[in-house]
């Protein structure tokens, strides 16, 4: 016996702004969409995997050739798919000094989505929140802007016509910061190791890293397929 029709998959993901392979992950997103939308609920929650931009790459790229070192890895990692481009500004001249601004300006993005659902009508299904998340990697990767500056993210929201007065207020007044905070209390619950990392089946099952969409997709076949939710997937 199936599941019934009503009752959906929730899938957590957890990303990074500034985490090229979750920029490349968005086609595996929205083809998740394309063929599950009326089984799943995803939520996007945040880690803090480039929190300190600087720290991070001076400590793990300082024999590499630091900065121009990460950038030519992450030109070879984008060269292997056709569906994202890299600006030759990335990483070499826009420098975010941290993911974390990006992170709170889309939890506060999410607040005005759960305020007014019909704000925003979604490419390929996405959420307002999940195309704002989309627009900064497109900003930093596609573009060579540097996304960790408020302004930037400002011409953003313009774009996608999100009410700036009402974002301010909830960027200003603590409502986001507690967002974000709950998105840390969950990573740590679940032990997210790092970006991107799908979590299916109440935590049991956590796809990490450049996991491609046959996986994703046959996990999520499986548990649709699963009697109850008590019952262990053999995924």
């Amino acid at each position: 016996m199936n599941k019934p029709q009503s009752q959906k998959i929730n899938i957590a993901y957890f990303s990074d702004v500034l985490c090229v392979w979750a920029y490349i992950a968005q086609a595996r997103l929205d083809q998740l969409r394309k063929d599950f939308s009326d089984k799943i609920n995803l939520s996007c929650h945040y880690v803090s995997i480039f929190g300190d931009t600087y720290n991070k790459i001076e400590n793990n790229w300082q024999d590499k050739g630091g900065f121009n070192g990460y950038r030519e890895h992450i030109e070879k990692v984008c060269q292997q798919y056709d569906f994202v481009s890299l600006h030759s500004d990335t990483w070499s001249v826009a420098r975010p000094r941290s993911s974390m601004s990006c992170h709170l300006f889309l939890k506060a993005i999410e607040l005005i989505q759960q305020q007014e659902p019909s704000i925003y009508s979604g490419v390929y299904g996405r959420t307002l929140v999940e195309e704002c998340a989309w627009q900064m990697r497109l900003a930093f990767f596609r573009d060579g802007r540097d996304i960790a500056q408020y302004e930037e993210q400002i011409r953003i929201a313009e774009k996608l016509s999100i009410p700036i007065p009402k974002l301010e207020k909830i960027l200003h007044d603590g409502t986001a910061y507690a967002q974000l905070s709950n998105d840390f209390e969950l990573k740590d619950q679940l032990t997210i190791m790092g970006s991107p990392t799908f979590v299916l089946n109440e935590g049991r099952q956590k796809l990490y890293g450049n996991v491609g969409y046959r996986i994703i997709e046959a996990n999520i076949l499986e548990l649709l397929e699963t009697p109850t939710s008590t019952q262990a997937s053999w995924c």
